[in-house]
């Protein structure tokens, strides 16, 4: 009998262990993708300007001897209903298309004028069909890749020197913060808990799920801050009518169960005998 009782108290810790793990982990992917969109807004800021008269030139410089058969141009990027500025990183940027396939010699022409221009972070990007290549210069990436339907060089500005430490950061004090609020408000007395982690986990879901489905294909070059800005005005109201449905919830789950439970409690505590089973 003492074995038994054993055995179910530690199984029931090691639950209760596993339980309070992954409610922490929730917190932090929660908490630490909002921060992540955060510093990425923030580490983007100030990128250096592209106007369609430099990329123009970049691409003489890169292929003087190709004539684009046609071209793309982005002055500002539309975003998930947000038009970003033009010093945020991923907003302007040109596309010129040579040819209507595979102009696979222009990786080497790349490789050779960026060379000898001076440009730095030569990189090869491998492709089933034709090898690209990325380079840049002067805050400006250009990149050359190759699909069915052509060759095409697209140029944008680069990221900041601070965009990577910023979303890192951003991450990291997100996750943190979500981990420790969900760890706090696991002290309350229950049904505060389960209400405070429902609340967030659902006003939260919509922009994490977009963010990371923003990222999916594209990473980190994939400018996912709009999202929130975008989903705030239609969130509010969602997450008031949450917060008071939670209070009613709590108000008729401190009524219904909270007398029940402490009634409960009294008895196994003034029940004889109630500690002899367990020794």
């Amino acid at each position: 009998m003492t074995v038994t009782l054993l055995q179910h108290d530690e199984g029931g810790a090691v639950r209760n262990r596993l339980r309070s793990i992954a409610v922490l982990l929730l917190g932090a992917l929660l908490f630490g993708t909002a921060g992540l969109s955060l510093g990425s807004w923030y580490g983007g800021r100030g990128a250096v300007p592209l106007s369609e008269d430099r990329a123009q030139a970049m691409a003489a410089e890169l292929f003087p001897g190709a004539e684009p058969t046609g071209s793309v141009v982005v002055a500002r990027a539309y975003r998930y209903g947000v038009f970003l500025a033009p010093d945020d990183y991923g907003s302007a940027r040109v596309t010129f298309q040579y040819g209507n396939g595979p102009e696979c010699a222009l990786s080497d022409e790349f490789q050779r004028n960026a060379t000898s221009l001076g440009w730095q972070d030569l990189d090869v990007l491998t492709d089933d069909t034709c090898d690209g290549r990325r380079a840049e210069s002067d805050g400006v990436v250009a990149t050359l890749t190759h699909e069915a339907s052509g060759s095409r060089l697209n140029i944008m500005s680069a990221a900041p020197d601070k965009f990577l430490a910023a979303t890192l950061i951003g991450t990291l004090l997100g996750a943190a913060a979500g981990a420790a609020l969900f760890g706090l408000v696991g002290r309350w007395r229950r049904p505060v808990p389960v209400l405070v982690r429902a609340l967030v986990t659902v006003g939260l879901l919509p922009g994490v799920a977009l963010t990371w489905q923003g990222m999916r294909l594209a990473g980190l070059t994939e400018t996912v801050w709009p999202i929130w800005q975008e989903l705030a005005p239609l969130l509010m109201p969602f997450w008031l009518a949450l917060l008071v449905v939670g209070v009613i919830a709590y108000v008729r789950l401190r009524r219904t169960g909270g007398s029940g439970t402490d009634s409960a409690v009294a008895a196994s505590e003034t029940r004889p005998g109630a500690d002899v089973g367990h020794q």
